[in-house]
């Protein structure tokens, strides 16, 4: 399982440690990756998502699963919640014809 957020794309990043003396070595910062369960609306059921911390903050700062992907660019989420976000765009399109 990749450590990169499902909803932000949010990933691994590197850097250094270093020490007192200055000296430098490789590091790795990873992600607060935490599995939740996001209710959707439009769909009626929960969403299995592995995301970031600060990202379930921004779920919750828009207003829900819904709106957060109808506002979200497409090149940060991932496969599985593209899907997830035509399916709710398709859900909230139906009962509003």
């Amino acid at each position: 399982m990749a450590r990169r957020c499902e909803l932000t794309g949010k990933g691994v990043q590197v850097g250094n440690n270093v020490s007192h003396a200055n000296n430098k070595t490789k590091r790795r910062f990873l992600p607060n990756l935490v599995d939740v369960t996001l209710q959707s609306e439009a769909l009626g059921r929960g969403v299995r998502v592995r995301c970031a911390a600060a990202a379930l903050r921004t779920v919750e700062h828009r207003g829900g699963l819904d709106k957060f992907l109808a506002v979200a660019k497409e090149g940060e989420l991932s496969t599985r919640m593209l899907k997830v976000k035509r399916e709710v765009a398709a859900a909230a399109a139906t009962p509003a014809a």
